[in-house]
Order: C-alpha cells, then structure tokens, then sequence
C-alpha cells in the first residue's frame, strides 16, 4: 500500500497559549501534518496582555507536550515579519526542513490602537509591514516553489467589512485590507489548484479583554459567549484540507453569529449562557 505523504504547512503568530495559532498549530500537527510555527514575542511584550510567561521556545514546548501520540512533527521559528526579508526566509526555512510546503496560514497580526487624531505614520508603517505586506509576500513565496501540486492559503481579517472599528485604525485598516485582498489572490492561483481564503473569527477569548470587557461582550453576543481558538482553528484545519479544493476567494465568517446580533436582542448577565 502507497503511504499518504504528511503534509507540511507554515503557521504565523503562534506566541501565546491561549491564542489562535497555537491551537491551530496543535489541530493540524494532530492530524497529523507537520508544522514551522512562526512568533515573534517582543510584539506581545508591548501589548497590554503581555508575552507568555513561558517565552518562545517555552511555548513550543508545551505545545509538544499537548499532541497525541503519532502526531505530525513541529519546528519553531521566532521571526520579525516587519522585516521585508522574513516572508522569504520562512519559506526557505520551511523547504530545509520538511523538503516542501503544502499550506499556508498567516495567522500573524500587529495590535495597535488610535482613532484618527492619534494616528502616526510610524504605526501606520508598522502595521503595514506586518498585516499586509508580511501576508503579500508570504503568498508571493509560497505561490513561488516549483514543485507546489495544489496547496491552501488561509488569511484573517477581523471582521472590519462588517461593522467599523474606529478606535483601532491602524490595525483595522490593514487587516481590512487582507479581507480585500482575498478575491484577487484566489484568481491568478486556481488554475494551479490553489486556494485562498479568509477567514473573520469574530469575538475570541485569547486573553486580551479585561474581565469587565469579556463579560459585556458576551451579554451582547447571541450565543452569551465568546469564541474560543479551538472553534477557528477547526475551521483552519478544514480550509487546509483535501476536502475544500472547490473553496476559495471566500472570507468566512465564523463568529457565532456576532454580526447578526442587530434586531437580537442581548443575553442578560444572569443567562445560563453568559458565562460558558
């Protein structure tokens, strides 16, 4: 009997346990598929959240201790993707150690607050580099290998095409920017067997509200809760399947049903549902 080729897939912002890339990280490596897990903790150490404690290499270790037996293999690779260079080299550093690259996830994002009369050019410039160009060139570099036979993109948006986010525009506009994007990557690469799509996870509880905040998001969502990482990294393990080859230049909105809550009316704080 022919064995099924493991496939190798790259994986952004994977610096934090409570956060989406580690648990994608983990569902596809459990699949199992082999995975570089690209972070870059400085940026979390300049978040109000804070950098896991565990630091980067600690991450990766736990991350290895939580996989099943037979999983696929994990390699790390901590990276600056405000560097023009490091699309590139996550690639080639990708090829060196798994032979080839099958799927893409740009998971990775810059938070960065400020309405517009906060706005610098620095910042602007930041979260270009990182949201947009990093995710440009990553598609470029991937798209790039000569002996790629199909392959999956999944990019994220956070939702800005739904409703405005006018305290963040940095951050919004640029992620915005990938969820624009979307249609006009899928084109050019499904006659290769390519696809590229997007995904807006909607609310996710990776550690970054404050307890006050999480609790009067999740009276106002349908559902009385947030999402959790497992739910959008479910969603990721599918997009980079064998199953979705007929899927792309699609953003697919996974909140809950946050973006429907107009004419719904909220949970009470004392609903069963509130606090799950």
């Amino acid at each position: 009997m022919t064995s099924v080729p493991v496939k190798t897939v790259i994986v952004t912002g994977v610096s934090r346990r409570v956060g989406i890339g580690y648990a994608i990280a983990r569902q596809l490596a459990s699949v199992p598929m082999t995975v570089l897990a690209c972070s870059w903790s400085p940026h979390d150490a300049h978040q109000p959240w804070g950098a896991d404690p565990l630091g980067a290499e600690g991450v990766i270790a736990a991350l290895r201790e939580e996989l099943p037996e037979g999983a696929g293999r994990i390699e790390h690779l901590a990276i600056d993707l405000a560097d023009p260079a490091a699309p590139g080299r996550i690639v080639a550093t990708a090829r060196e150690r798994f032979g080839r690259v099958d799927a893409l996830v740009a998971n990775h994002a810059r938070s960065a607050e400020g309405g517009i009369g906060e706005l610098t050019a620095g910042e602007l410039d930041l979260c270009w580099a990182v949201n947009v160009r990093a995710t440009l060139l990553l598609v470029q570099e991937f798209a790039a290998q000569d002996d790629l036979d199909g392959g999956r993109i999944v990019t994220f948006t956070s939702g800005q095409h739904l409703e405005p986010m006018p305290t963040e525009l940095p951050y919004s506009v640029t992620k915005g920017a990938i969820q624009q994007m979307t249609i006009s990557l899928a084109a050019p690469l499904a006659a290769r067997g390519i696809t590229v799509n997007c995904v807006n996870p909607g609310p996710v509880d990776t550690g970054y509200a404050s307890p006050e905040d999480r609790q009067a998001l999740a009276v106002r969502h349908p559902q009385g809760r947030w999402g959790t990482p497992e739910e959008t990294a479910g969603l990721v393990r599918w997009l980079v399947s064998d199953e979705t080859s007929w899927i792309t230049g699609q953003t697919i909105v996974s909140d809950g049903g946050w973006s429907l809550r107009n004419g719904v009316p909220p949970r009470t704080a004392a609903s069963p549902s509130s606090d799950r």
